[in-house]
């Protein structure tokens, strides 16, 4: 089988390196302290990924780069772009294919909900940055320096999930305690699960059909952070909690103490309207289907 290098072991970079694992594949985990699942057809390294020629040495040999990896939150302007290029760089090196994990922030404010046909129309200072990545790389796609694709995936949950959701919601309703949740309650919104996002950056890294082309990873229908977080206490076998919306000030407010909180206001729009992932290209394309929302949560209830 070949060999795959994947750059970050947050919850869907070690879910992707554990499915390449378990199909066979030699695979080398990249992050800044060698963490991630312990496997053996896992090589487990420390390394800085945005040191292209570090990277390329580690890359030698290797059939596909995935890039999972992100810097802190409040450091993705100065950090993510030099990040993205050294991989996109490393991937051109050694002529393997370029596989990128992307988020919505791109799409910007929407109307409707997103297929992989919809254009990127950023309105934050994060979404410019994502936009400028994956334009990068299909940059130097069209150009016929590599090969690449991209999985875009919404908030996400499940296991090693790291969104609003999983940060400021999951342990309060854990906790028994009431919801102050930074979005508006009752408003459609897409959530995927880590390990359907892996699923799908496994399948299009090994499928023809895929490069150059944008895909949506495999997401169940929307829900309301209401019926999301009634679905998680239930999972949990916990009470529903008292929910509360958390007004615009108050966030700001708890921003000036946090600089990762400090980040959220501008994505609100993402928790104030409808903000909804189509993913049914992506599933008849590679027959693929979300995982069951309740054996997402279940994980994060810790079973």
């Amino acid at each position: 089988m070949s060999v795959a290098v994947v750059v970050g072991a947050g919850g869907t970079g070690a879910a992707t390196a554990t499915l390449l694992a378990e199909a066979g594949h030699e695979v080398r985990l990249v992050t800044r302290r060698g963490t991630g699942p312990a496997h053996p057809g896992i090589t487990r390294v420390a390394a800085d990924a945005s040191d292209a020629g570090r990277l390329t040495e580690l890359s030698a040999g290797a059939r596909t780069l995935i890039n999972c990896a992100a810097p802190p939150y409040h450091r993705w302007a100065a950090e993510f772009p030099p990040l993205a290029a050294a991989v996109l760089k490393a991937a051109e090196a050694v002529g393997a294919d370029y596989v990128l994990l992307d988020n919505l922030y791109g799409y910007g404010q929407v109307e409707q909900p997103m297929t992989e046909e919809t254009p990127l129309a950023p309105t934050s200072r994060k979404g410019a940055v994502r936009a400028r990545l994956w334009n990068d790389a299909l940059a130097a796609h069209r150009a016929g320096r590599v090969r690449v694709t991209t999985v875009r995936a919404g908030d996400f949950v499940g296991a090693g999930a790291v969104s609003v959701f999983t940060l400021t919601v999951a342990p309060k309703v854990l906790a028994g305690k009431p919801v102050l949740a930074p979005a508006a309650l009752d408003l459609p919104h897409s959530w995927t699960g880590t390990r359907d996002a892996a699923r799908a950056l496994v399948a299009v890294s090994r499928d023809d059909r895929a490069w150059g082309r944008v895909w949506h990873a495999p997401t169940n229908r929307a829900l309301s952070v209401r019926e999301l977080v009634n679905r998680f206490a239930a999972v949990a076998r916990v009470p529903e909690p008292k929910l509360r919306a958390m007004p615009m000030w108050l966030l700001k407010a708890a921003g000036l103490t946090s600089p990762m909180i400090r980040e959220l206001p501008e994505m609100q729009y993402q928790f104030r309207r409808p903000f909804i992932l189509d993913s049914s290209h992506t599933e008849r394309t590679f027959d693929l289907e979300p995982t069951p929302l309740d054996d997402l949560l279940r994980e994060n209830a810790g079973g």
